[in-house]
């Protein structure tokens, strides 16, 4: 086993995933008395979704102009085209308020003028409500503020370059998981009270994405693995405006979006028209206000027509713009910009749609409990408060609201529970074990002779992100998702689905064959959905069903059972009459 070592862990909640929903989650189960593992397969706190955000965070706190939850709750619906899980999307507007709020307190700086915190109008809200920190920076003070309370409480155990390989249940109720230490090549073998999945989405499955190399979908496939439900998977965002040309060294693809609605930067198309009316909607006079599935649309249906700038996509001008103006806006960015050879004053710069978020994922209740006891998630690996659109700014509010009611929900419940022996876990845990520690096939069978050839997996996940990016992008047709389907198939008949061995410490076959793994299953999952669901809705569009269609009204669920997955649909989750929203008085937009 070339000195590569098992090794016994235990703690009272297993955290997967150490971006904002995983480390909310770290912070509030620690707070409720309980032992807390905090594992990643990056740094903790410095990889995944919540660090790269430069957006902002929508939430109802009025303070510039009057607001109530329950308007940015009548927004979230609206954006998520009746898909929407009520109770969900009820928390994340109400509980918003609070988890934000606590950031504040945190230290995170938001930005203030004249004693009240900044509140942005991002696309689909109906009056300013979004918060942010100066110069692209929200996403790192809110991983920053989160790292910090994190490190301050003894509680939590942080264990970076950790990969959690599967879950582990026993009598229906997860129990545990194994996880592959890659700087050293050790099986770690982790007896939990509760795990919680907050390991973010997976648009890494496509060839163009914004997402760190974390995002594939893990989480989804765990949770599947373990017996959890996943809701809407063929709903993925495709960010309208992601960097295209020129190159573009040290930024975000993303990082143009509140720029544009801040400054009403002019989308063109190649021949320097504006273009979005065309399909539907007003011209943007005021700004950027036009969700993004509707920009995506119009972006791409340009460049089909022969319309598009030379690189593919459609350009995005800020020259109308007096450069004191942009530089108040951009700040130091502008430098950087400069040295990157880009001049917003003379010309415009290229963008694309880019795979962005997930509205999809794993199935909770208002609690972040999973059909399966003892598994929990939070944020992007959460599926349904969304619907089939997410609505600009709510990303990091729905990661901390949801992150923090996560950690309570899994202190409560392992609080009540007998802790399984060590005995069952490792007996549990021996199949897969046994897989990591098998060594590769690369053989040699001598001096000077060759080695083997192992398998090229990095090949194998590019070959399946130009799949997805081709035929389950953000235009689909039944031809097309058939022909995706029929060669995902084809992958795994070829490469299997059992757990991979590998050659010691940081083995990139292991590691990348691990990624398959996971990714081959979640996107089998997207594109069954999306074959089934014979509609245009939202972040789903259908070319050969072009229109919403009532009928489809339905929330898409997906088990995995012996090696498959089974889809069925069912309405969609309402509040009761106890719960229902109702507008506030007088509190006019």
């Amino acid at each position: 086993m070339g000195g590569k070592q098992i090794k016994n862990l235990s703690t009272d909640v297993l955290i997967v995933g150490a971006g904002g929903a995983g480390m909310s989650a770290a912070i509030s189960a620690a707070q409720a008395g309980q032992r807390v593992m905090l594992v990643d397969r990056s740094l903790i706190g410095r990889g995944g979704a919540t660090i790269m955000a430069q957006m902002t965070v929508a939430v109802a706190l009025g303070e510039q102009v009057p607001d109530d939850w329950r308007y940015h709750y009548a927004d979230t619906l609206k954006a998520g085209r009746g898909l929407c899980s009520e109770p969900l999307a009820r928390l994340l507007c109400e509980k918003g308020v609070d988890a934000i709020r606590l950031m504040d307190d945190w230290g995170t700086g938001w930005a203030r003028a004249d004693g009240h915190m900044v509140q942005a109008h991002a696309p689909g809200h109906d009056r300013p409500r979004c918060v942010y920190v100066d110069y692209l920076n929200t996403g790192p003070a809110v991983a920053k503020t989160l790292r910090t309370q994190v490190a301050q409480n003894d509680a939590i155990e942080r264990l970076g370059d950790i990969l959690v390989v599967d879950l582990l249940v026993h009598a229906g109720r997860v129990v545990g998981a194994v996880a592959l230490h890659l700087t050293t090549g050790d099986v770690l073998v982790i007896r939990a009270g509760a795990v919680i999945v907050a390991t973010g989405g997976l648009t890494r499955l496509y060839k163009r994405n914004s997402a760190s190399l974390n995002m594939g979908g893990d989480g989804y496939a765990l949770a599947a693995r373990a017996g959890a439900q996943l809701i809407d998977m063929e709903f993925v965002q495709f960010f309208p405006i992601g960097h295209l040309a020129p190159r573009l060294v040290g930024f975000d693809p993303i990082m143009w979006d509140p720029f544009r609605y801040k400054l009403g930067g002019r989308l063109l198309n190649g021949l320097g028209e504006e273009f979005v009316e065309k399909y539907g909607h007003q011209a943007e006079k005021e700004g950027y206000t036009v969700t993004r599935d509707a920009a995506t649309y119009a972006i791409l249906k340009e460049v089909e027509a022969g319309r598009g700038s030379p690189a593919g996509g459609a350009y995005l001008s800020f020259e109308h713009v007096p450069e004191a103006e942009l530089r108040k806006a951009f700040g130091p960015i502008i430098d950087k910009l400069a040295a990157n050879g880009i001049d917003l004053t003379k010309g415009p710069i290229e963008v694309a749609p880019i795979a962005h978020y997930h509205m999809g994922g794993v199935k909770v209740d208002v609690d972040m409990q999973t059909d399966v006891p003892g598994l929990l998630a939070a944020g992007e690996a959460v599926g349904g408060a969304n619907g089939a659109n997410r609505l600009s700014g709510n990303a990091i509010t729905e990661a901390i609201t949801f992150g923090l009611q996560a950690g309570r929900t899994a202190a409560a419940y392992n609080a009540t529970q007998d802790r399984v022996g060590a005995d069952v876990v490792d007996a549990l845990a021996q199949p897969v074990v046994k897989a990591l520690l098998t060594p590769s096939e690369a053989t040699s069978s001598g001096a000077g002779s060759a080695m083997t050839t192992r398998p090229n997996v990095a090949a194998q996940i590019a070959r399946l992100q130009a799949i997805m990016q081709s035929d389950v992008g953000p235009f689909r047709t039944k031809q097309g998702l058939e022909r995706a389907l029929q060669a995902l198939a084809q992958m795994r008949a070829e490469v299997g689905d059992a757990v991979a061995g590998g050659d010691g410490p940081q083995d990139p076959v292991q590691i990348d064959a691990l990624d398959l793994r996971n990714m081959l299953m979640v996107a089998e999952a997207v594109t069954q959905c999306a074959l089934a669901r014979t509609e245009s809705r939202g972040a789903h569009q259908r070319e050969d069903f072009p229109a919403m269609d009532d009928a489809w009204v339905l929330n898409q669920m997906l088990v995995w059972r012996e090696g498959r997955w089974v889809l069925t649909q069912r309405p969609i989750e309402r509040l009761d009459d106890t719960h229902a929203v109702t507008a506030p008085a007088g509190v006019a937009g």
